[in-house]
């Protein structure tokens, strides 16, 4: 989803996918290799991004030190936006070495301690149970997305306004607070990321689909998954939480 991200803070300075007769790498061994690069720096994030989710639910000190200096997260924040900003709208900042594994680390490393910290406040069992969930979800869309015949890369112009009316309707959730429209709030998020993850897995995987993204684009492709599903997570996890009645 991440190219339209880029769209929205003013557009990268090359649309990575913007030419699918040019994009398209239908060699099979060099789209064989961008996938296995794509999904191996994925792998690296998920389990820098998981390990700071432990240390903030089984660790009290890390815990009660992130509650009690709010300052670190609000920092966080910062450099997560500002590294996302600049690998979304700079092909220089995502496609140099290495240049763009510093600032991809930069952001894994600060994303990991924003949703560390958010997990701190729900119940364990609640966490333990939206990351359960979510790997079997995106397991089975990755292995749908793979499958499928039809392209989801034409349902770009559909997500993008879908992510605009969830953002509006995150809004009037926070206006009209309740568990009922909580409840649908996070199942419509969750949603709209699954249908994110098959949309970016396609583009990654190229062979046919009307749009590809460019081999040289291999952080962009993985900071998109990334992107999916973290927010996935977060969308299942507030869903758990609304069900079980504890928020």
């Amino acid at each position: 989803m991440y190219y339209q991200e880029a769209d929205k803070y003013g557009g990268a300075t090359e649309d990575p996918f913007a030419d699918s007769s040019a994009m398209s790498f239908s060699d099979v061994s060099i789209r064989a290799g961008f996938i296995r690069k794509v999904y191996s720096i994925l792998l690296c994030q998920l389990a820098v991004t998981i390990s700071f989710i432990c240390f903030f639910l089984y660790c009290e000190p890390v815990k009660h030190y992130a509650l009690t200096h709010p300052g670190l997260f609000y920092g966080a924040l910062a450099v997560t936006f500002v590294t996302m900003i600049a690998m979304a709208c700079c092909e220089g900042v995502r496609r140099q070495f290495p240049t763009n594994l510093i600032f991809l680390t930069l952001f894994t490393i600060c994303e990991g301690y924003l949703l560390g910290a958010v997990s701190s406040v729900y119940d364990k069992d609640e966490v333990l149970m939206a990351a359960g969930i979510t790997t079997v979800v995106v397991l089975a869309i990755t292995i749908f997305a793979f499958q499928t015949k039809y392209d989801f890369t034409m349902m770009g112009g559909f997500l993008f306004v879908a992510l605009i009316v969830l953002i509006c309707f995150g809004f009037l959730a926070i206006i009209f607070h309740n568990r009922v429209v909580n409840i649908v709030y996070a199942s419509l998020g969750a949603l709209l990321f699954a249908l994110y993850l098959v949309y970016d897995t396609q583009i990654m995987m190229g062979g046919g689909k009307m749009y590809a993204i460019s081999p040289e684009e291999y952080i962009f492709a993985a900071l998109n998954l990334y992107l999916d599903i973290i927010n996935m997570f977060l969308y299942i996890l507030q869903l758990v939480s609304a069900a079980s009645g504890s928020k």
